[in-house]
């Protein structure tokens, strides 16, 4: 059975390899500075301890004054999982750096997170909508998505069909 690392565990460890990273500890969870987030991921990965080398999920969480991305780790060598956190603030342009460079498997997930509920992924190698199409107004998995007149949308569809 995976060993489930502790909020505290992971935060200790992560704070004395990337000082000054982690913002929270929480029980199951370390959230970490996105300033920072590469360099702990990386290390997260390469550090034989850790070895976290598969990411199997990646998603958002919407707060309203902030979002949350949210990486599922696991370390198939060690037989351990954590989870690492980090917040986009504010709802105009939420952004944090694409762990598409450490983990292949971010670069469909972000893609999804980036679509779905409009967080944006520095650095993505090709950050573009995969299940809506392009021009689709907003990003319906947020919570200020009701707002939308969905009239739009469904012009938008209309549109999308007839340029295809």
């Amino acid at each position: 059975m995976t060993r489930a690392r502790s909020g505290g565990e992971l935060a200790e460890a992560i704070e004395h390899a990337v000082p000054g990273s982690v913002v929270e500890r929480q029980p199951g969870a370390v959230v970490v500075d996105a300033a920072r987030l590469l360099a702990v991921c990386r290390h997260l990965r390469d550090d034989p301890g850790h070895g976290f080398d598969y990411l199997a999920s990646l998603t958002a969480v919407d707060y309203l004054d902030f979002f949350e991305v949210v990486y599922h780790l696991y370390s198939l060598r060690n037989n351990t999982g954590a989870v690492l956190k980090v917040r986009a603030e504010g709802r105009g342009d939420p952004a944090v750096p694409s762990v598409s460079g450490i983990w292949l498997g971010a670069v469909l997930q972000e893609r999804e997170t980036w679509d779905l509920m409009g967080v944006r992924f520095n650095g993505h190698p090709d950050l573009r909508r995969v299940l809506l199409w392009e021009g689709f107004p907003g990003h319906p998995l947020r919570k200020d998505f009701l707002e939308f007149d969905h009239r739009t949308i469904a012009m938008s569809a209309v549109q999308a069909a007839e340029d295809h």
